[in-house]
């Protein structure tokens, strides 16, 4: 595979780690555009989780035979991986292991939220975050009495920072901000919410669920209190997501998990609560999954997340421009040079289930339906879209099978 030193960009050798590739769906070549909700996984991480299981499959902190004693160290180095990964030089303490992004979220809610929120408060978000976070809070804000704002998003896609300065005030206790959006590719300037927020002596979290596979991310560059991200959109397993925060926020925050594992003493009369960052990590956590994310962003630094990043975004635009030729084609969201890895689009009177099953047919593996941001396809003025995302192993021959596929729709639906 590819390495950083490398004179290009070898998508060829990187297809060649990930087999699933070579599948054919019906009488054609798999096309894998779905990679917005789920990456494909290379070999070296299938075969760091059949490793463990294998060799030293056991559970951890929990025991003293060699077994566990090698399991707990692969699983607390894989905290210090991840950290690296990110730019969290407080290392495994401001790692916590949850099992996505959203439950992430929910661990900043209800651990946060429940006992710093109440009525007066304010919880500023974007009109594009994903339900992960819009839900989460809405919720919380039900229960405690708080206000939900959104700072608005223009015609083109992109946030109004200047309703966000006007938003963004002293009531503000959070500011919940996706960096990159998974409908319409915007990425979102990050540090400048940040620096607003704390401003006004606000909390910022960042949804990274679309920018950690894709791009460079240092989180105290941001200045994020908390960051969120999942390991299968980044070339891990399913059944693990990452919540990053700033020592003094998680050493304040009660945990809101209880049980084994995040406890340091119990009696019959009270519990107290383990280090971080195991005290928000209860029961037999995520063990294999969490090393194998290790091992993934091993494998994405192998590569580079320079380059993929730029691969990601060159192919974007490509897309972009390949489907901008077609009067019928309504593209969301930013003009090609400036979005991140992905495209959604509708075709006219061709609803984005139809078109997605048609793709399909030709092999063609793309998102339908509202990607889980039915406000924004509300003010968007659609009922769905199609979204085709790239990833490392893409190249620019699929986005044309995509484009040549959408002619079959056109002919179906004539």
């Amino acid at each position: 595979m590819g390495t950083p030193e490398s004179a290009s960009f070898d998508v060829e050798s990187i297809r060649a780690d990930f087999p699933i590739l070579d599948r054919e769906i019906g009488d054609s070549q798999l096309v894998y555009l779905d990679n917005a909700a789920t990456s494909q996984t290379p070999e070296q991480v299938v075969d760091s989780i059949s490793d463990y299981y294998r060799r030293y499959n056991a559970n951890v902190h929990r025991g003293l035979h060699q077994l566990s004693q090698e399991a707990s160290i692969a699983y607390e180095e894989a905290h210090d991986r991840v950290a690296e990964f990110i730019g969290a030089s407080g290392g495994r303490e401001e790692i916590v292991f949850t099992k996505n992004t959203t439950e992430s979220m929910n661990t900043v809610a209800y651990a946060w939220g429940l006992a710093e929120l109440g009525p007066g408060d304010e919880i500023v978000m974007t009109e594009m975050e994903h339900h992960a976070a819009l839900v989460t809070w809405q919720q919380i804000a039900k229960k405690t009495g708080a206000t939900v704002k959104f700072i608005e998003v223009d015609d083109e896609g992109y946030l109004d920072m200047d309703h966000a300065r006007e938003l963004i005030t002293d009531d503000t206790e959070m500011v919940s901000v996706v960096h990159v959006s998974n409908t319409l590719g915007t990425q979102n300037p990050v540090s400048d919410l940040a620096d607003v927020a704390h401003d006004h002596d606000s909390l910022i979290f960042v949804d990274g669920a679309q920018s950690v596979p894709h791009q460079p991310v240092d989180v105290e560059a941001i200045d994020a209190d908390f960051f969120a991200f999942s390991g299968h959109k980044m070339c891990g397993p399913t059944g693990v997501g990452v919540l990053y925060g700033k020592r003094h926020l998680l050493d304040s925050m009660q945990p809101y998990l209880y049980g084994g594992m995040m406890i340091e003493k119990v009696t019959f009369d009270d519990s107290t609560w383990h280090e971080l960052p195991w005290k928000f990590e209860a029961g037999t956590p995520v063990i294999s999954e969490g090393i194998a994310l290790a091992e993934a962003c091993d494998y994405l630094d192998d590569i580079g997340m320079e380059r993929v990043q730029r691969h990601g975004e060159r192919l974007a635009a490509y897309a972009h421009d390949r489907l901008s030729e077609f009067e019928d084609i309504r593209i969301l969201g930013p003009a090609g040079d400036d979005r991140a890895a992905l495209v959604s689009f509708t075709l006219d009177s061709v609803h984005a289930h139809d078109v997605s099953e048609i793709l399909n047919a030709n092999g063609v593996a793309v998102r339908a339906g509202d990607h889980c941001t039915q406000p924004l396809h509300d003010k968007l003025g659609v009922s769905a879209s199609a979204r085709a995302s790239f990833y490392i192993y893409n190249t620019e021959a699929e986005v044309d099978a995509l484009v040549d596929a959408l002619d079959e729709a056109r002919e179906l639906f004539a």
